[in-house]
């Protein structure tokens, strides 16, 4: 999944401003304007339309953790690159404090059952033996439950 349309369906589902999410970005990329941060925003099919790389997306989310949960005693540990949807569900698992029966809960309301094994396997390391990829599709759809389950309670 386009790390573009991870920021964009983030940026609706907490109903952020542009000058929101430049500030978000600003400790990544300081230099980041209003036309390039749209560019991130456009569509594939806008002529405007730029790719995010993983750098930026990793810190848009390590961003969103300590604008929602507080800065962390620790300093976070690195995140590994390229950037992997499993990552992507990792950060936001954290960001939105979310348990295992929450992740369920969430993939359930958009009609996509996960058993919990399944879903433990997303979070083990990439060389365990039970790991698991997390494609396109979950991802799309967790954020797509998520959307659903907090711009419901915000209304």
């Amino acid at each position: 999944m386009l790390n573009n349309d991870v920021l964009r369906s983030i940026r609706y589902t907490l109903n952020l401003s542009d000058n929101t999410l430049l500030e978000m970005l600003n400790d990544v990329e300081p230099e980041l304007d209003l036309a390039t941060l749209r560019s991130y925003l456009a569509s594939e099919e806008d002529e405007s339309f730029v790719r995010m790389h993983d750098e930026l997306m990793v810190g848009f989310l390590d961003s969103l953790i300590v604008s929602r949960r507080g800065p962390s005693p620790q300093a976070a540990p690195a995140t590994e690159l390229p950037l992997t949807n499993n990552t992507i569900l990792k950060k936001l698992r954290v960001a939105f404090t979310l348990q295992e029966t929450d992740l369920m809960d969430i993939l359930k309301s958009v009609d996509f059952d996960v058993s919990k094994p399944e879903l433990s396997a997303l979070f083990r390391k990439a060389g365990h033996s039970n790991y698991r990829v997390c494609g396109d599709q979950l991802l799309r759809q967790f954020l797509k439950g998520l959307t659903l389950r907090l711009r419901t309670e915000s209304n």
